[in-house]
């Protein structure tokens, strides 16, 4: 073989294996939903997030997130999927039971209350699950003690009622399929620093440090 030829063919492969290497394996998602909640709340929060677990967890994430709608197929195409707002949320027969199907299957749903989510999420989330009920996780739950460790559990970020931090899930066959943070605001944490005059970087930095540790959990339990 011509030398030149070869020297072509070696450095395109090797192109080719790096570009693979590089190339984004997942995108995190948030979820659009209808009962005229504020379901795009939070629009620096997941793509904060996917920088900091690229950087500090190795993830290959995509560096934006996606829209994606709770009745779709196309939610399986992602492996962590986010919900937020203030407001109504409200799932049809057929969005309830896409979303079940898809937390059986192995996704994972966070749930991130922005405040005055919880009178509304709860019973949704009751058609999709009727066997089940959020259940608070202890601080010695892995999900506090991956790469990052929080010995009291759920950081507290944002202040609403005054009330303490909690972490719910919902439980399926031993693997948790939804984790719904509440009192906590993490999202508002890991939107671009500024946001909010009243926090700090420190508390910036608790809330990414969490939700890595979710991100890294999903993943991986």
């Amino acid at each position: 073989m011509n030398r030149n030829i070869f020297l072509y063919l070696i450095s395109g492969l090797f192109c080719f294996v790096l570009l693979s290497f590089y190339s984004p394996t997942y995108k995190l998602a948030k979820l659009k939903y209808s009962g005229g909640g504020d379901w795009y709340a939070n629009r620096s929060a997941l793509p904060n997030l996917i920088k900091f677990c690229n950087q500090n967890l190795n993830t290959n994430f995509d560096d934006e997130d996606a829209i994606v709608e709770v009745g779709s197929a196309d939610l399986f195409n992602y492996p962590f999927v986010y919900l937020t707002g203030h407001g109504n949320v409200s799932f049809s027969d057929q969005e309830a039971q896409n979303l079940a199907t898809y937390l059986k299957g192995g996704g994972f749903l966070h749930i991130d209350d922005n405040y005055g989510l919880d009178q509304f999420i709860r019973p949704q989330m009751k058609k999709v699950f009727p066997e089940l009920d959020f259940i608070e996780l202890p601080a010695s739950h892995p999900i506090y003690n991956q790469k990052f460790k929080f010995p009291s559990g759920l950081p507290k970020i944002h202040e609403h009622d005054g009330k303490r931090p909690q972490g719910f899930a919902l439980i399926l066959k031993g693997r948790v399929v939804c984790y719904y943070t509440f009192e906590t605001d993490l999202g508002n944490g890991w939107e671009d620093f500024g946001t909010y005059p009243s926090d700090s970087e420190e508390t910036r930095l608790k809330a990414l440090k969490m939700g890595a540790n979710l991100v890294q959990y999903a993943l991986t339990q």
